[in-house]
């Protein structure tokens, strides 16, 4: 109860301050004499992975510190993200304001394709500048003398306008780790060993320690801050379930953390804290193996219990990437297993290329990671890995997934802004994450030339 009580008490202190901000009437003028990095607004951009929209009207949702950004601030009923609903494409998108089309990220990493027609792989640990192909927000603040740091995000490994970073998988040589082990916070040890050991829960706080450290002490004009055990707990044990709520309190919590370390910097009269989420979260109670059917058609063929192949299907939960690596063959194979495929019980829609592209994937020619089918689950259903019978299969308890449409009510995101730049008690009703990142460039006198969709100014003081 004693934590509760510190929370609500954090919860207040957080809207009186942000009361007693000073109003500013314009965002940071765009100039280059490096005063915006010593003096300019600075914008704290935190993802709590996997909020769905729909939570925010739970009056039970045990997240005071979120209310209280959401009472002071501006929110939305709901944001959209873009296809697919998965973590690395909409992280992306949040920074660039481009879609999977133009910035090509398609899964939670490179999709990779080896020679002897095996699985494909999904890498994670890839150079920013071989994943992601389009201008990024830390991108357009370095050529201003701008600074930048990121606490576990995502498609930004190696990138090099990135000066302070403590990654999913952190360098325990790097500035960031040895401040947490001077302060006592963490071992040598801890970080050496940090994706192998520890608990959600535990990776959330060291995190939260990063980006009070990088925030208080470094204090660049952009930090970019993930929350990761929001998405592990509903994955394992479905959407808006018990252990979700938790998870959804420990969150609040790590959030009430960085706000309370601001304000004791003396930073809280510059900075505009942008919350938001990537994807929502539906439940599922049955399992589709797509790699069992193309088994069955012999594009996929078992020798000592390895699948090789010309086709292959990459999944992930509510979609499915088909890729043929043979051209050959593209134009025959394709419409046969579209047709397939739409006949196959719970799965909603098979999309070509063509049609995917309507939906902001990729296309063929610009990028290997574009599909050649793209498969959309019905609700209930998701598709998993695995090539072995079989096909589909019933799942209980329910467990979580994303990746349905981006147009689905289950899978729209969260978005509340607060802070020295924006209004307060503005409500917006529903709009596209593809407008955040141009919203933080204009509060940060930077430009984004490709966004594809315009800020939104009615929030921005």
């Amino acid at each position: 109860m004693a934590a509760v009580r510190n929370l609500i008490l954090l919860a207040v202190a957080l809207m009186a301050a942000t009361r007693a901000m000073p109003a500013r009437s314009q965002p940071l003028p765009d100039t280059d004499d490096g005063s915006a990095a010593r003096h300019g607004p600075i914008v704290v951009l935190v993802t709590i992975d996997g909020f769905p929209a729909r939570a925010l009207n739970d009056p039970r949702l045990p997240m005071p510190a979120l209310r209280a950004m959401q009472a002071s601030g501006a929110y939305a009923q709901a944001m959209q993200p873009i296809n697919p609903t998965v973590t690395w494409p909409n992280h992306t998108t949040l920074i660039t304001g481009v879609d999977a089309s133009e910035h090509h990220v398609m899964a939670n990493g490179l999709i990779t394709f080896p020679a002897d027609g095996g699985m494909p792989q999904v890498k994670p640990w890839t150079p920013r500048d071989q994943l992601v192909h389009a201008r990024t927000l830390y991108d357009a603040l370095a050529e201003k003398g701008m600074t930048t740091g990121q606490v576990d995000w995502v498609a930004i490994y190696a990138a090099r306008h990135v000066q302070w970073s403590f990654a999913e998988r952190p360098d325990a040589n790097g500035p960031i780790a040895r401040d947490l082990v001077a302060q006592g916070l963490v071992t040598q040890e801890d970080i050496a060993t940090f994706g192998e050991r520890g608990s959600p829960a535990w990776h959330d706080q060291v995190w939260t320690d990063a980006a009070i450290d990088i925030l208080t002490r470094h204090t660049p004009n952009l930090l970019l801050f993930h929350l990761l055990q929001t998405d592990t707990l509903q994955h394992g044990y479905g959407a808006l379930s018990p252990a979700a709520y938790g998870a959804f309190a420990d969150a609040d919590a790590c959030l009430a953390r960085l706000v309370d370390a601001a304000r004791k910097a003396g930073l809280l009269d510059r900075i505009t804290f942008v919350i938001a989420s990537d994807h929502g979260f539906a439940d599922y109670t049955h399992a589709i193996r797509a790699n069992v059917a193309l088994v069955r058609q012999g594009l996929l063929r078992e020798n000592k219990g390895i699948y090789r192949g010309e086709v292959w299907v990459q999944p992930e939960g509510g979609e499915a990437s088909l890729y043929i690596r043979n051209q050959a063959r593209r134009a025959k194979l394709t419409p046969q297993l579209k047709s397939y495929f739409e006949k196959l019980p719970g799965i909603a829609a098979a999309y070509t290329n063509v049609e995917a592209r309507k939906l902001g994937l990729p296309s063929l020619r610009a990028s290997d990671q574009a599909p050649d089918l793209y498969l959309v689950a019905k609700p209930g259903y998701a598709f998993l890995e695995g090539s072995e019978e079989p096909l589909i299969q019933d799942i209980a308890p329910a467990r979580g997934a994303h990746g349905y449409l981006d147009t689905d009510a289950d899978m729209q995101a969260l978005f509340i802004a607060s802070g020295a730049h924006i209004h307060r008690g503005v409500k917006l009703g529903a709009i596209s994450n593809l407008r955040v990142a141009p919203t933080i460039a204009r509060i940060l006198g930077v430009s984004l030339p490709a966004a594809t969709a315009p800020p939104l100014t009615e929030i921005i003081q």
